[in-house]
Formats: C-alpha cells, sequence, structure tokens
C-alpha cells in the first residue's frame, strides 16, 4: 500500500493544491472543476456562482489560501497531490455562517469538515480517512472541542459525496446532530482525543 503524507495547506503548497485541481481533481468531474473549493467563501449575496469563472475561483481561492483564510490538508501519495479537504474553524467558513439552517450555538468550539477532492485512482485508499484523521487533530490542536461535517443523505455516486460520505463519519467515531432536508449534520466530540 502506498504511503499516505498529509500536509497543512499553507502558501508553501499554494502550487501543488492548484496543481492538484488543474488536474487531477475533477477529472472525472469536468462540470465541477471551475470550483478552486471557492464555493463555500464566495459572497451568494453579492451575484451568481454559476456566472463565475475557473480562473475567477482559482485566483480568489489563492488569495485566501496566501491570507490564511482557506483551510484544509493535501494528502500525498507517492509524492504527488491525490487528495483534499476543506477543513476549518466553522466561524472562517462564511457560507456556514450565512445559512439559517445550519445556524448552531457553538460556532466558535466547532471546526467544520466542508468538501472532499480525491483523484479518482486514489480513491477506497484510505486517502480520505487519513485527510478527516489531520482535520479531527487539526481542530483539537487549535483548541476547538467539536468537529462537525455535512454528509448528503441519499448520495449517489463521488461526486455526490463531495461533502464525505456518511459511512466515513461514522467510521471515524461521529454521530448524528441534526437532519437538514437534504443532509445530515454529524458531530464527533474531540474533548477526550489524545493529543497529536
Amino acid at each position: 500500500m502506498p504511503e499516505i503524507i498529509v500536509r497543512d495547506l499553507s502558501p508553501e503548497v499554494l502550487a501543488d493544491w492548484l496543481a492538484f485541481f488543474d488536474h487531477d481533481a475533477f477529472a472525472d468531474n469536468p462540470e465541477w472543476s471551475a470550483c478552486y473549493c471557492h464555493f463555500y467563501h464566495f459572497d451568494h449575496e453579492t451575484g451568481s456562482w454559476d456566472d463565475r469563472s475557473a480562473k475567477q475561483n482559482r485566483g480568489a481561492s489563492s488569495e485566501l489560501i496566501q491570507a490564511g483564510r482557506l483551510r484544509g490538508y493535501l494528502a500525498y501519495v507517492n509524492g504527488k497531490p491525490a487528495g483534499w479537504c476543506q477543513a476549518a474553524p466553522r466561524l472562517l467558513i462564511p457560507k456556514l455562517q450565512k445559512d439559517k439552517s445550519l445556524a448552531i450555538d457553538d460556532a466558535d468550539q466547532v471546526g467544520s469538515v466542508v468538501c472532499f477532492a480525491v483523484a479518482s485512482p486514489h480513491r477506497g485508499g484510505g486517502v480520505a480517512n487519513r485527510l478527516l484523521e489531520a482535520a479531527s487533530a487539526g481542530f483539537r490542536a487549535q483548541g476547538l472541542a467539536i468537529a462537525e461535517a455535512y454528509p448528503r443523505k441519499n448520495a449517489v455516486g463521488d461526486a455526490d459525496n463531495y461533502h464525505g460520505p456518511l459511512s466515513l463519519y461514522i467510521h471515524s467515531g461521529f454521530a448524528p446532530f441534526r437532519e437538514l432536508e437534504h443532509v445530515l449534520m454529524v458531530r464527533k466530540d474531540l474533548t477526550g482525543l489524545a493529543s497529536v
């Protein structure tokens, strides 16, 4: 089994992150290739997401990464980026703050796992598990008490499971917290985890 190395997203790995999204992340799902993980940071009140270009989102996400406002983890297999997980303190993800159906009272204690992208040759090889482990450990290291995620209910196929499949979270110790129309909010208590 190939070694999976996970690194925090930072300006130092921006070139790798961009290369992953430019070529591999959505190779089998080209209609999403323009996202560059910017959807949850775009101000949807100021314009239409569907009108944005890949170039706009690529540039905007690059700026957020440079500023430390778009966060997550990049997984490498054999030295090449193979997977990505957007995971950050909930207060740093604008769309979660504005969605009334996702409103919570303890947002300052929550780390949110928003989405995954794993290159198709590496799916089923443990990349998403390693990314989720890194996200949970990272949240705890930042002093957050809860990891939260939003798997889609009745998801069909890899593209539909971009939040991560429910089975991934259950396997990692998450439990249902709130049921919504299309997603199930799940949570994991991080206060009992051993130090990393």
